[in-house]
């Protein structure tokens, strides 16, 4: 049964799980409160994300193993995704089970759709006589103007109703009939598109990555050093600072201060004040240094973190 919905969030953590298929892990890099808001549609085998974000961050996405997926930004945001600046009108396919960074400046809006590799290549062949290929890895997709502007007409419009008139979109007939045209749009991009693959350089500074990522989450409780990281991931210091630089923006050393700081203030969000400390957090979080703990936290978020320790604790 098709089932449409609108979320707003003042929580990374409560935003970035609500992806379905799709896992999002958030290191907000800007200072600000955040507020997010979630367009979400499932339609058939299709989920549709219309995603609205208000505060520069990095984002690392895995997506399901058992699904392909297509993101797109909506507006003229810069909007990065593995190091390359997408322009407005550029998609880019996923293959299943894809690991990316993607990263916004500030104020961005994006939009995501995630469907079965067997659902493609069932609709796709009868209208394009050919089946739809499944690339190896992220493909960026710039379809003619006509093309994009019809299929970001279907999404807004299907967005539109879930936002609105989510009794409409429980009918099955109108479900139907909006799964299918938008399906026959993303269809008919992918065969109008100049596809523009990934260099071989660029390839191998994802696998680097995404090795980094691996290595950050099964170690990101030590207090870990770059000769360590770098030991850990087999590449040289220079090859990670310069795959972090390309993708993350920030250096290697930085992104897991960051994530930290992120980590730290997710837990003074939903400490009791009068049950923690914010020394007790920095300290649980590997800040040994209270003072500059303060002070890194202030120059980052905008608020000084017993400010977010005073507030109501997020569930």
């Amino acid at each position: 049964m098709a089932a449409g919905n609108t979320v707003s969030f003042s929580d990374p953590d409560g935003y970035a799980a609500r992806f379905g298929n799709a896992s999002l892990n958030l290191t907000i890099t800007g200072a600000g409160a955040f507020r997010a808001q979630l367009t979400c549609l499932k339609l058939q085998q299709m989920e549709v994300y219309r995603c609205y974000e208000n505060l520069p961050r990095i984002a690392y996405v895995l997506l399901s193993s058992e699904r392909i997926g297509l993101s797109f930004p909506i507006g003229a945001v810069p909007h990065i995704l593995n190091g390359f600046s997408l322009r407005t009108g550029d998609m880019v396919l996923h293959g299943p089970g894809e690991r990316m960074h993607q990263r916004l400046h500030g104020e961005c809006s994006w939009g995501l759709i995630s469907l079965s590799p067997e659902l493609l290549a069932t609709c796709g062949k009868p209208l394009t006589g050919r089946h739809s290929a499944l690339p190896p890895e992220n493909r960026i997709l710039r379809p003619s103007r006509a093309d994009s502007l019809r299929f970001r007409r279907l999404f807004g419009q299907a967005c539109h109703l879930a936002e609105t008139r989510k009794e409409l979109i429980s009918r099955p007939d109108v479900a139907n009939g909006h799964a299918q045209q938008v399906l026959h749009a993303i269809i008919q991009c992918l065969a109008s598109s100049e596809a523009d693959a990934n260099p071989k350089t660029r390839r191998h500074h994802a696998a680097v990555m995404a090795r980094f990522e691996e290595a950050l989450s099964k170690r990101g409780d030590e207090r870990l050093t770059m000769p360590a990281l770098c030991e850990e991931i087999g590449v040289a210091e220079r090859t990670l600072r310069m795959c972090c630089a390309e993708f993350l923006g920030v250096s290697p050393m930085r992104y897991l201060m960051l994530q930290r700081l992120n980590k730290a203030r997710s837990a003074l969000r939903r400490a009791d004040p009068t049950m923690s400390s914010v020394a007790e957090v920095a300290r649980n979080h590997h800040f040994l240094e209270f003072g500059r703990f303060a002070v890194t936290y202030r120059a980052t978020f905008g608020e000084s973190p017993s400010v977010t320790l005073q507030r109501n604790p997020q569930p």
